[in-house]
């Protein structure tokens, strides 16, 4: 039977509705908050799995794209693999409620959380952990809940419970809390630059707000709550139990104290493997069990070393640090790269420099009008880190993790588009692992940005902290390894500068904590951070001035949105050929704003130059080395910026007389020409001897320097030809007849004289034809464009 369960949750609407969807699950629930729907299932296997030496819970977090509206890219068209936002948004769920189940176990429990309608303002992540409290609760699966989740903001220096997620671009502080009446079991954050006193009060006021949400669902769980069912506990061989708290207890007490990792496990298994030959013939499938029970002895003996003895594995004190070393410049062809070496824990951070447009992450989500991420930081963990064989596949939801929180880190401090045109990928290869390798990748990722020239506002260093409590002692580890972390009741991650904090994790198994451990464990943790970033400045201090001569040069500049399609040409046609001509990476947004990507400057502004050479206009008495295109009898067709061609008459080609165009040019010469005149029709008229006097000043300008002897030397072969209508001796044939011809007495010509007169009508009836009216001194007079006209003009533009 449908019931729905509403909350008025600080000044919003939150709802779950039972009873009507997905029945045959143990439990289902339609969870609302605003106009954000999920539906969340729980499901309990119905038989434990055989040999699990853990608590097979399984989370996934289904994004359906009809809950925003939109249809999935690619060819498919339907949901693929799910996004590293849905991995993110089931691991929080996993976190927030793990933690609650009997560790003993071993039934598979899966947690679906489907978004199906998202309103872009109330986050649906958040909800989801909600609505898997809610289903849990109600069903009939063993879990110690219920548990809430609120996210923190601080806008104008103001907490703000669940604010929108349009106001988050703007908050100093994004702070989700998961938690139950006894205490915060979950804590992700991301920030830029809080104090610690900030969040510590931010935790408090998201503790305040999730016992209302604890207590609401413990009302309808009252009402409707199943009976939980009675699971078989697993069976306990006393004789085992007893014989090994006998003979081993002082065995492993002395092993988890040895110092290196390999070796304390190897003393672990050895005293394992005495346990398993004891009872191998009397108990022959006992090995699992005795497993089991080992790996609860070394807890207790790592609980006692530490919160009685007070005592670390190490040997170091609750608030030192293992050796730390960092390297910078470790790879030769990189963009830059760091080695970063904490204990036993070694991080190799890797940067590299790439174009927007081109190399920048597309978000496929649930958001609208999502924007493309400039940083992206990815973590791997190889096998061989630990000392372990298996397949290398791609990565898991761990290494997805952990990489987020590295990149939240460095994120706050990432140089914005305006300051720094580049997109960056920082890569974190784990080479040896000891605990809290995901902050030993922030602290090598801040290396290795500086090493590329990055610039980083800040540097930054990550820390991982414990906490255990027994008995009522309690004991803050700074800088935690594996064996405290495994067995330790909390995870405290901070990263930040020495201005705040700029990402948190926290996975708490201790229940309360209260306002003063928090404030205790964060001021240590702050402390441990400053020692670090000590060392790193010791090796980089601050981002180098110059970028890394590997990487790509970027330029970025502005151009007439109107003139985008300038810049492509037709299919594509343009900007491939400037890509192939130059080697340079080229993206044009709908702005009109243009990045040029190259492996050296000079491509760049060579590619930088032809785009703007597209959709400049050309302007009278600008000069250019233009190219020779085409010519017809009375001038050539100059082109003088990329697509925009301008008409060098035979008369402006030299101060001496060239008899015909292809006495003076062949098609694809270069030349040096000035814009003479630009007409009303927009046709742009050249002139070459107009420079011919400034030739000495434009050889000093590198753009035409290069031409300068190519003119010189033409200018030489032309002397050979007539000057000012005088003939030089020796000159060709046809000049001395048309030099007898201009001096001679026109009224008398003779023959030569009519012949001459003959011809010069022809040319001018064929001028008039074309606009143009010739007179007897050679020039030409423009007249009324008419139809031949127009048909000579588009016989020019071709």
């Amino acid at each position: 039977m449908k019931k729905i369960y509403e909350l008025d949750f600080y000044g919003k609407k939150m709802s779950f509705e039972v009873g009507r969807l997905a029945k045959q699950a143990n439990a289902a629930v339609l969870a609302r908050h605003g106009d954000t729907a999920l539906l969340v299932t729980s499901v309990l296997a119905e038989k434990a799995r055989e040999g699990m030496d853990f608590f097979p819970l399984l989370v996934d977090y289904e994004e359906r794209y009809y809950s925003a509206g939109k249809v999935p890219g690619g060819y498919i068209k339907r949901e693929g693999r799910p996004s590293e936002s849905a991995i993110l948004s089931g691991r929080m769920i996993d976190r927030s409620i793990r933690s609650l189940f009997p560790e003993w176990m071993r039934n598979d429990v899966h947690v679906v959380a489907t978004v199906m309608s998202v309103d872009q303002k109330n986050p649906a992540n958040i909800l989801g952990i909600n609505g898997a409290s809610f289903a849990l609760a109600i069903s009939d699966i063993p879990w110690d809940g219920p548990i809430g989740a609120v996210r923190i903001g601080c806008l104008d220096g103001k907490l703000v419970v669940n604010p929108d997620e349009s106001d988050l671009p703007r908050s100093t502080l994004d702070l989700v809390v998961a938690g139950h009446k006894g205490g915060i079991t979950m804590v992700e954050a991301g920030a830029k630059e809080v104090s610690e006193e900030l969040l510590v009060d931010a935790m408090e006021l998201a503790s305040e707000a999730v016992r209302k949400i604890v207590e609401f669902i413990e009302g309808a769980v009252t009402e409707i709550g199943k009976e939980k069912v009675q699971l078989p506990v697993p069976e306990v061989i006393k004789e085992i139990d007893d014989w090994m708290r006998e003979n081993l207890t002082d065995e492993i007490y002395e092993a988890v104290q040895i110092n290196q990792k390999q070796p304390r496990g190897a003393a672990i298994a050895a005293a394992q493997q005495r346990a398993e030959e004891r009872f191998a013939e009397e108990y022959p499938d006992s090995p699992k069990y005795i497993a089991g029970v080992m790996d609860e002895m070394v807890k207790k003996a790592v609980r006692r070393l530490l919160v009685v003895d007070r005592k670390r594995a190490d040997g170091r004190a609750m608030d030192e640090l293992r050796p730390i070393s960092c390297e910078i410049d470790i790879l030769p062809m990189t963009h830059g790269s760091a080695l970063f070496t904490r204990g036993e824990t070694q991080s190799l951070g890797v940067t590299t420099l790439g174009m927007i447009g081109l190399d920048d992450q597309m978000m496929d989500g649930l958001k609208i009008d999502e924007p493309a991420k400039r940083f992206i930081l990815h973590y791997n963990f190889p096998p061989y880190s630990v000392g372990e064989v298996r397949p290398m596949r791609g990565p898991g939801r761990r290494e997805i993790g952990h990489g987020a929180l590295a990149e939240r880190a460095l994120r706050a401090l990432f140089p914005e588009e305006e300051e720094f045109p580049y997109v960056v990928r920082q890569v974190s290869d784990i080479l040896e692992s000891n605990g809290s390798s995901s902050m030993a990748s922030v602290c090598s990722g801040s290396l290795s940005m500086m090493a590329a020239g990055v610039p980083i506002k800040k540097a930054v260093a990550g820390i991982a902290m414990g906490l255990i409590a027994d008995g009522g002692e309690m004991c803050i580890l700074t800088d935690i390894q594996g064996l405290e972390d495994h067995y330790g009741d909390m995870d405290f991650k901070v990263a930040g500068t020495r201005d705040g904090v700029t990402a948190l994790q926290m996975d708490n198994k201790a229940g309360g904590i209260n306002r003063d451990i928090l404030t205790r464990a964060l001021a240590q943790a702050k402390k441990g951070r400053f020692q670090i970033l000590d060392i790193m400045d010791r090796t980089i201090a601050a981002p180098r001035p110059e970028l890394s001569p590997n990487a790509p040069k970027i330029i970025t500049f502005n151009i007439d949105p109107e003139k985008i399609r300038d810049v492509i040409g037709s299919g594509g046609k343009t900007i491939r050929g400037i890509v192939q001509q130059t080697g340079a990476k080229i993206d044009v947004e709908d702005s009109g704003k243009v990045s040029v990507a190259a492996v050296n400057e000079e491509s760049a502004r060579l590619a930088e130059k032809i785009i703007r050479d597209l959709v400049r206009d050309v302007e009278a008495g600008e000069t250019f080395v233009g190219t020779v295109t085409r010519m017809l009898s009375f001038g050539a067709f100059v082109e003088v910026l990329p697509g925009k061609e301008g008409l060098l008459h035979v008369s402006e080609v030299s101060n001496y007389r060239v008899p015909t165009i292809e006495d003076a040019f062949g098609i694809g010469e270069k030349v040096l020409v000035t814009v003479k005149e630009i007409d009303d029709m927009h046709r742009v008229n050249l002139s070459r001897k107009r420079l011919l006097g400034q030739l000495d000043e434009l050889a000093l300008n590198p753009e035409f320097a290069a031409q300068i002897p190519a003119e010189r030397a033409r200018e030489e072969r032309y002397s050979h030809f007539p000057k000012g209508g005088e003939r030089r001796e020796g000159g060709h044939d046809r000049d001395r007849d048309r030099g007898d011809r201009d001096r001679g007495d026109r009224g008398d010509r003779g023959e030569r004289g009519e012949r001459g007169e003959r011809n010069f009508d022809r040319d001018r009836e064929r001028d008039r034809s074309r606009g143009f009216e010739r007179q007897r001194g050679g020039d030409f007079e423009e007249e009324k464009p008419h139809r031949p006209a127009r048909r000579f003009e588009r016989e020019r533009k071709n």
